[in-house]
């Protein structure tokens, strides 16, 4: 009995934590001047000492800043990166919906959307095929960028010195026996993919997986999202996955369109 009320208190004192910080952003975020450390302390309950040891920890972040002239604290750049992020998203996945499910329906294979963060893409919804055998992916799943359809068309807009320090950092892990492994093969085809307006997976993610993907741009003509079509090597042999390119760069204009995005010179 004495292991897991250790274990339950241990765990119930990480959440607290977690719970007291989110209590401070969120209590400096509905004061427009910002709050002053026994301001915080005291609107929350909390010893001064816990109050500023927590805020540090939100300071380095970035979820809040210190103004010291005024010597309040107040929201940070990170906490508006976030929120407004969840906001792009999701008016993001409500517009290009429709258009995912119509590409899936003409088609017959699955749809997913999908946004960068960091060194990897990550998909943000998927319309799925009706065959029995179809890719699935759940959404907030992270994939590579040197590997995947969607990662490829955000990596092909990007200039070799953004691609080298990515993959200096992070490498370029083998995955299947088709995966490119060192950066200028990739950069190839990353610009044989920039000429033709999509990028392709033949197996390089998964085996017995095809995929194709084109980007989505914002309205400064900058990429935002990348949409692709994916499915099985039988029924996407190479020639279709060609077709399946140029189908996949029309969808991903229209929902470009549709954003108020619009597609570079």
């Amino acid at each position: 009995m004495t292991v897991p009320q250790k274990k339950s208190s241990a765990r119930t004192g990480q959440v607290q934590s977690l719970t007291r910080a989110l209590s401070i952003l969120n209590t400096i975020g509905i004061s427009p001047s910002g709050l002053k450390l026994t301001e915080v302390a005291r609107k929350l309950d909390l010893a001064p000492s816990t109050t500023h040891r927590l805020l540090t920890t939100l300071q380095e972040e970035k979820y809040v800043q210190f103004d010291r002239d005024a010597s309040r604290w107040q929201v940070g750049i990170q906490a508006f990166v976030t929120g407004n992020g969840f906001l792009s998203s999701r008016d993001l996945v409500t517009v290009a919906r429709p258009y995912m499910r119509r590409m899936m329906e003409e088609n017959g294979e699955t749809v997913n959307l999908a946004i960068s963060e960091g060194d990897d893409v990550i998909y943000m919804a998927q319309v799925e095929s009706r065959e029995m055998m179809r890719v699935y992916s759940k959404p907030g799943n992270r994939v590579p960028l040197h590997c995947s359809g969607v990662g490829k068309a955000m990596l092909m807009l990007m200039e070799d010195k953004d691609i080298n320090r990515i993959f200096q950092a992070a490498g370029l892990p083998k995955l299947t026996e088709k995966t490119l492994l060192d950066v200028e093969s990739l950069k190839a085809e990353l610009a044989m993919s920039r000429t033709r307006g999509f990028a392709t997976d033949d197996e390089e993610h998964a085996v017995g997986l095809r995929c194709v993907a084109s980007v989505i741009y914002d309205e400064y003509a900058e990429p935002y999202a990348a949409l692709s079509i994916s499915g099985p090597t039988a029924r996407i042999t190479t020639a279709r996955l060609l077709e399946l390119g140029e189908t996949v760069k029309q969808f991903s204009s229209d929902i470009t369109s549709a954003l108020g995005g619009r597609i570079p010179a």
